[in-house]
């Protein structure tokens, strides 16, 4: 299938989300399926992305709490179809990831679908839920020597917050220990790069990428230190 083919059908799912349509959604993400997209991409891609335009409208009051609670079921309506295939591609463990919404937001969908995809991935998660404050990120990090720390926020008002946990981080002595991912549909780049952030994630399959990327660095300099020490 070629990328506009992929792309196309992964806008129907998010747009399926987007627009409420419980009705439809998992005949749409099962068709999709069998076009040969992957489970991951589905979830992410279009899953996610739907969830993300939903952030968007709610941001805008386009949307507000009744929809944003039947997007919800829209999105876990989808997921029921490929999370059994996701639950059959578990790897290696990969690291552990303390993972949650920041204080003062009670969001979680986003956060959900992180956590669901990267235990599918292999990743040992601990899921701390929703509107967390920064000192129980930082000793939740601590006493499960996390690899990883992802925050997730979906409204503007809470993205400081963040930063307020990589201080927490710092002074529980832990902050050079793990990497700092955050992400949600109002976040950016820039905004990582400011508050101290390791990174930013656009989308759950991104963040997972990520924490892969990091874990062979670190078990590729684990391998060459054992291999010094031999000579």
């Amino acid at each position: 299938m070629s990328d506009k083919g992929k792309n196309a059908l992964l806008d129907k799912v998010a747009n399926a989300v987007a627009n409420l349509d419980l009705e439809h959604i998992k005949d749409i993400v099962k068709e999709t399926l069998n076009a040969g997209v992957s489970p991951y991409e589905i979830a992410a891609r279009g899953l996610g992305k739907g969830m993300d335009i939903v952030g968007k409208k709610y941001e805008s009051h386009e949307y507000f709490l009744p929809e944003l609670v039947v997007a919800g079921e829209v999105m876990y309506a989808g997921l029921d179809v490929v999370k059994p295939l996701l639950a059959g591609k578990k790897e290696r463990g990969n690291g552990i990831i303390v993972a949650g919404t920041v204080e003062g937001d009670i969001h979680d969908i986003g956060k959900n679908l992180f956590v669901m995809l990267a235990t599918a991935a292999g990743f040992e998660v601990h899921d701390l839920g929703n509107d967390v404050s920064a000192k129980k990120f930082a000793e939740k990090a601590k006493e499960f020597k996390a690899d990883f720390v992802g925050l997730s926020a979906l409204i503007t008002t809470t993205m400081d917050k963040m930063k307020s946990v990589i201080e927490e981080l710092k002074n529980a002595g832990i902050r050079d220990k793990v990497k700092v991912i955050v992400g949600g549909a109002p976040l950016t780049e820039s905004f990582a790069k400011k508050i101290g952030a390791d990174a930013f994630a656009a989308d759950a399959l991104d963040g997972i990428r990520l924490c892969r990327d990091w874990s062979e660095r670190k078990g590729g300099l684990a391998e060459k230190t054992v291999a010094k020490k031999k000579k």
